[in-house]
């Protein structure tokens, strides 16, 4: 009784693991030839977190945007982040941005899973600096063209990865000091890409 008991419990177990491999296959396979549609929307992000050493990072950088195309995307952006360092003079930095970008799809490789896209983004940010017991307060304004790519798991679901900051510009008012302006314009993108690559999640539906 006791093997017969067992050989069904192995069986049923066998055919639990079968099923689930299977779902996820048919997952993996549901991503090939995704294509976006006017209308279709997604929510992207990345968070980043950096502790010990001298110092402690983290930050949030959420994203929603609106397919008018299957090929451009406008949408909005968040980006939250706080540094501390440890060494004398303990600094804290927090910066909460807001911001607004477009982006456009030109490249599709992989049965469409890999999808390159370069994207124009402007925002708007509030930065507060501490070091004990001073603190200053400033605004920024930034705007950057970067190049990147999303390499759909799933059908909805995508690895996100920006490779390339091309142009950026950044203005910052300080509440206490003058205001200062800076501007990098990226010429020898190609030549490492994958120097600091940031790694995110995208769900489309």
């Amino acid at each position: 009784m006791k093997t017969k008991f067992f050989i069904i419990l192995s069986m049923l177990t066998f055919s639990f693991a079968n099923a689930q491999q299977g779902e996820v296959d048919s997952e993996m396979n549901s991503a090939k030839g995704v294509t976006f549609q006017s209308g279709d929307m997604f929510l992207e992000g990345s968070i980043k977190i950096s502790t010990g050493g001298d110092s402690d990072y983290y930050g949030f950088s959420p994203k929603f945007g609106y397919l008018l195309s299957d090929k451009f995307a406008v949408g909005a952006k968040l980006n939250y982040s706080s540094e501390k360092l440890e060494a004398a003079p303990q600094t804290k930095t927090n910066v909460f941005g807001v911001g607004a970008f477009a982006r456009y799809y030109f490249l599709e490789l992989d049965k469409k899973r890999f999808k390159a896209f370069a994207e124009a983004g402007l925002g708007y940010g509030r930065n507060k600096i501490e070091t004990p017991p001073n603190s200053d307060t400033s605004n920024s304004v930034t705007a950057d063209i970067t190049v990147g790519l999303n390499y759909f798991v799933t059908k909805n679901i995508a690895v996100t990865f920006t490779l390339a900051n091309v142009l950026a510009y950044n203005s910052v008012a300080p509440e206490n000091g003058k205001s200062s302006d800076t501007f990098n314009l990226n010429i020898n993108l190609f030549e490492n890409i994958f120097d600091q690559p940031q790694f995110g999640l995208l769900y489309r539906f």
